[in-house]
């Protein structure tokens, strides 16, 4: 790889990286209900380019907003970068384009909540469903970020012939991961609500079936969330069969160690009643479990299909090597 393609490289990571520092931030502006900092005013704050004299509220929302400013700008950037290094038909430049529209989506979305005044203290279910969708969007961007960056280093370009049931049981897993994500999205969205004192009855309350739904979900992802991370530990398995690459092994037992770890921490966010910190740890592993299982099933789908051991029992001792 020459130098051109190794700057080019670390740029695409420095995105995701970057981006998850916006998405935490965008969490921080959550948890502690300054949504509504700026109004419903959008991309103005409060009717000003720069607030004065702001509020705690309105500081926080207005540095997401710049923040998230700058992340659209280095899109802008690594697209147009790809575009000019990388041939048409190049798996990097197909994941540049896809970043920026998931970037466009991630903005309209942010805008769309400000303006509708989905923010701070609304308690609708179409708060809670946008919430949800915006965090599948997010996954969808920081995933496109990380292929941009997986496929410029000169990984192989995916190979879905002749690959049916590796790429059913993907998608399932990828689906899977993303329900989980966009249930903890409202799950902590009803946090936030019974921490501020929107909801009634606080985070200790005990859930019956008069409830509100934002309560309900919080007995809905954990169960959900379990559910997807156990399989997770089934298909990193089958994964280092299907492919018993020390590369392949390093990213399914990164995925199979993520996930059981997010397991962990919503435990202990639960027992802790949901703090602030420990819902933003929590959302940042479940950005890493996304990563790490985009980036292996990336892996898969671009190994030759000539190995049948997907689908074979599982045999004691070590896999072939």
């Amino acid at each position: 790889m020459d130098s051109r393609h190794r700057a080019f490289v670390n740029f695409a990571w420095l995105n995701v990286g970057y981006n998850l520092l916006v998405i935490m931030w965008g969490a921080f502006v959550r948890a502690t209900g300054s949504g509504a900092g700026c109004g419903d005013h959008w991309p103005l704050c409060d009717g000003q380019v720069i607030p004065r004299a702001p509020d705690t509220a309105q500081m926080i929302e207005f540095s997401h907003r710049v923040t998230s400013g700058i992340a659209l700008v280095l899109s802008v950037a690594l697209l147009v970068w790809a575009l000019r290094l990388f041939a048409a038909g190049h798996p990097a430049r197909r994941a540049a384009i896809a970043t920026m529209v998931f970037m466009i989506v991630e903005s309209f979305i942010g805008a769309a909540l400000v303006l509708f005044r989905l923010v701070a203290h609304d308690v609708s279910l179409t708060r809670a469903l946008s919430l949800g969708l915006h965090l599948i969007n997010t996954f969808l961007l920081i995933g496109a970020m990380a292929l941009t960056a997986w496929y410029a280093s000169g990984k192989p370009a995916p190979e879905l012939r002749g690959k049916g049931g590796l790429l059913g049981m993907l998608i399932a897993a990828l689906i899977g991961t993303a329900l989980v994500g966009s249930s903890g999205a409202v799950t902590a969205l009803g946090d936030t609500l019974l921490q501020l004192g929107v909801l009634p009855g606080g985070v200790s309350q005990a859930i019956t079936l008069d409830s509100h739904p934002l309560v309900w979900i919080r007995i809905i992802h954990p169960v959900l969330g379990t559910m997807v991370g156990l399989a997770m530990i089934t298909l990193a398995q089958r994964a280092m069969r299907y492919d018993p690459s020390p590369a392949t092994r390093r990213l399914a037992w990164a995925t199979a160690a993520i996930f059981v770890s997010q397991i962990f921490l919503g435990t202990i966010n639960v027992i802790l009643k949901a703090p602030v910190w420990m819902q933003l740890v929590h959302l940042l592993f479940a950005d890493l479990a996304w990563l790490t299982l985009v980036l292996l099933s990336a892996t898969l789908l671009a190994r030759p299909s000539t190995v049948s051991a997907l689908h074979a029992p599982v045999v004691s001792g070590s896999p072939a090597r």
